[in-house]
């Protein structure tokens, strides 16, 4: 392969891995945001309105927030995985430190520095948001390597 069709290629995967990024990213935002309204509106829960802090709507899904991003990043990074000609373990590794890496820069802009009436302070996202965050970005992590393991069992 030469040099030009080497970079095609990168720009390529690299694509390829952003589509499934935002695909991911999207659908944990949305499950995670439904189901604080679910709470609220329908299990009657507090909001962020009737305080304290993040209201209970929110406190409750926390702890589902990992197993949401571990189910879907995973999915996603099989299908991303699936179209390579060649999946290994390095590409997978280095996927998901992409992912990771970027939700954290994507996370303090938009939860934490952007005012909206969904926002957190810096307290709130990465003391209080404890161990659950930290979780979170473990699962982003390491969600390219378990489908890397399971396209790899398969074979």
């Amino acid at each position: 392969m030469n040099n030009n069709a080497v970079k095609e290629n990168i720009k390529k995967q690299f694509g390829r891995s952003m589509l499934w990024y935002w695909i991911s990213y999207f659908v944990v935002t949305m499950i995670g945001v439904g189901h604080t309204f679910f709470n609220i509106l329908v299990l009657h829960m507090g909001s962020m309105a009737q305080g304290p802090g993040l209201g209970e709507g929110y406190e409750m899904t926390k702890p589902w927030h990992p197993l949401y991003n571990i189910i879907f990043f995973t999915v996603f990074a099989l299908i991303y995985l699936k179209g390579m000609k060649q999946p290994t373990l390095k590409k997978a590794l280095t996927t998901g430190a992409l992912w990771s890496g970027l939700s954290i820069v994507l996370d303090l802009v938009g939860w934490v520095l952007i005012p909206h009436p969904l926002s957190l302070t810096f307290k709130q996202f990465y003391i209080e948001y404890q161990p659950w965050i930290t979780l979170v970005y473990l699962a982003m992590l390491v969600a390219p390597v378990i489908a890397y393991l399971l396209i790899r069992k398969k074979k």
